[in-house]
Order: structure tokens, then C-alpha cells, then sequence
């Protein structure tokens, strides 16, 4: 069987995690590469192998699917421009940057007849999948997530919203993403934000409930600190509290006996643990068996539709109802 061709546009650290995966899978070969700093391209061939190309155009042509791995906001134009050279498309997250934006892209995707995957990694991390199985054998009641960072200084970009398009897409929309995987669609959200170390809203308290009566409260900092665990969530059920620590560890606490079972997944190479092995393969075994990506346009979308709908409800003072 032909293996499928891999063309990567952006070879920072998340473009060469991905190359290094697929790299490694009989099904895929990391084919073209392009980066507008070619000395970063260049790099990442030398160990990983593919054609360094001098424009997309000619990635393209050498490509039958294309990873989007570039600053967030240029996801929507190098995406858009994949499918129309009908291309397979993996797009990291964020999937756009406004509600404008992410629906173009969605309509485009839905209507290329081509994968198009969304790089929520989150949702194949052991330690989440765990989350889900155990969650769906009980009745949860509510949770409390936070996703924190310690600072937006390191790498410099991480802090500067020309690039991102604010500090929820940079780092809290994995965490949006997971309560839709986790606890179904949204019904309504409060939010309340601050500015503080930066210049835009940093700080983040928010209540969200969901269509089928379940409720959390959710608590994002740009500034907290590197305490572990900088991202954690606590689902409470019926005498019973399941918790997540980082991509580390679960916590499964029942009845009223104060010992608790532990699951941990340490012994894991980080990019399986991190859930971004496992999503490669998925958008490979899409492509080959012509089967809906695990991550899809739609999802992408509902992320970004979060992010907006959090910064509307800060600016405007009311809740959002979807």
C-alpha cells in the first residue's frame, strides 16, 4: 500500500514533534517541509528526512496531506489554501481566530471531501481517555477545571495577541475542547475576566452548564505560577471525586473509605502520554480507511465559538446562551 505523503508547513517544536511521529509509521512519510525561516526547515529534514521546499506551491505538489503548524493566526489562510489544492489537512489549534473565520473554514472542510483534523491533542492523552471511561460508568454531578500557565514570557510569542489572538487560544481552548469531549454540548456561561500582567484579559473565572444539567466553574491564569498541576480537573459524583492531575496522573477517590485508587501514566514516552501519537495515527488511518477524523472541523469550530462567546460575556456583562 502506497504510504501517505506528508507535507509540514511551520517546523517549530509542534511541527517537529509531528514529523518525528509520523516519521516513524510504516503508513506515512514525512515527504516536503516548509518554514519561512528555511534554516528551521532544514533542520528538521536532516533528521526526519522530506524535501525542503523554497513556497507552499511547491510543498504541495509533493504532499497528499498537509499539517498546518504555524502561529495561530495563520492557521485560517494556510488551511483554506490546503483544500484548495485538495489536500488532506491537519490543522493545529487554535482552529481560527473569530467566529468569522472559523466558519469559513468549517464550510470549506465540510465541503473539500477531505480530512480536515483538529489538533486537540488533550482528547487522546491516557490520562483523559481514563477520565471519559470512568466518568461514563457513573453519574457526575459538576467539576472544577483550571488550565493555568506560570507566565506568557517563554517562549515570547505566547504573550503577544497579534500571534495568538488572546491568551484563551493560546493555551485554555485545549480545556474548552475537552469539557465538550467530556461532558457534552453547552447550554450557557458566566464569565468574569481581569487584566493584570499583560495588556488583555489574563485572568479568567468562569461557570459553564451544560445541555443535559451538569455545571462546572473553570479558572484560567495567565500568571499562576508552575505549580503541578498547571492543568487539572475534578469531577465530583454521587460519594465519589475522579481528578485528573496534568497528563500525569488520575485520582479515583469512592465512598467514604479516605484511600483512593491511582492510575498513572509516567511510564509513557511524553508524546504518547500528551495524546499527539495517537492523533497522528488517527488522521492517517482517516485518510486511508476514508473514515471521519476523530477531531473534526465541527469541533474546531465549537472551540473557537467558546473563546468568543468567554470574551463577549466579560465585555458585555451577561451570560451566553448557546
Amino acid at each position: 500500500m502506497r504510504r501517505i505523503k506528508i507535507g509540514i508547513i511551520g517546523t517549530g517544536y509542534i511541527g517537529n514533534v509531528h514529523a518525528r511521529i509520523h516519521s516513524a509509521n510504516s503508513d506515512a512519510e514525512v515527504s516536503a517541509l516548509f518554514d519561512i525561516v528555511p534554516e528551521k526547515a532544514e533542520k528538521a529534514a536532516s533528521s526526519v528526512g522530506g524535501k525542503v521546499c523554497t513556497s507552499r506551491e511547491e510543498l504541495f505538489e509533493h504532499s497528499d496531506a498537509v499539517l498546518v503548524c504555524t502561529p495561530n493566526k495563520t492557521h485560517v489562510e494556510i488551511a483554506l489554501d490546503a483544500l484548495d489544492h485538495e489536500k488532506h489537512v491537519f490543522c493545529e489549534k487554535p482552529f481560527a481566530i473569530g467566529i468569522g473565520d472559523a466558519e469559513k473554514l468549517r464550510s470549506a472542510a465540510d465541503a473539500s471531501g477531505r480530512i480536515f483534523q483538529v489538533g486537540h491533542n488533550r482528547r487522546f492523552a491516557p490520562v483523559y481517555e481514563t477520565l471519559q471511561e470512568l466518568v461514563a460508568g457513573d453519574s457526575p454531578h459538576s467539576a472544577h477545571i483550571k488550565m493555568n500557565r506560570g507566565e506568557l514570557l517563554n517562549p515570547a510569542w505566547t504573550g503577544d495577541v497579534n500571534v495568538t489572538g488572546g491568551f484563551l487560544y493560546e493555551t485554555t481552548i485545549h480545556l474548552f475542547d475537552m469539557m465538550r469531549f467530556q461532558f457534552g454540548e453547552i447550554d450557557e456561561l458566566v464569565a468574569y475576566g481581569s487584566t493584570h500582567e499583560y495588556p488583555e484579559p489574563d485572568e479568567f473565572s468562569i461557570i459553564f452548564r451544560f445541555k443535559n444539567g451538569f455545571h462546572c466553574t473553570f479558572a484560567s491564569s495567565s500568571d499562576a505560577s508552575w505549580l503541578f498541576p498547571f492543568e487539572r480537573i475534578e469531577v465530583f459524583c454521587h460519594h465519589r471525586t475522579i481528578l485528573t492531575e496534568e497528563m500525569e496522573r488520575l485520582l479515583d477517590s469512592k465512598g467514604h473509605d479516605p484511600n483512593f485508587e491511582t492510575h498513572s501514566f509516567h511510564m509513557f514516552e511524553k508524546e504518547e502520554r500528551w495524546g499527539y501519537v495517537q492523533e497522528d495515527k488517527a488522521f492517517i488511518d482517516s485518510i486511508l480507511n476514508g473514515t471521519d477524523p476523530p477531531v473534526t472541523a465541527t469541533d474546531g469550530f465549537k472551540s473557537v465559538e467558546l473563546v468568543e462567546s468567554v470574551y463577549r460575556a466579560i465585555e458585555s456583562g451577561d451570560r451566553v446562551r448557546f
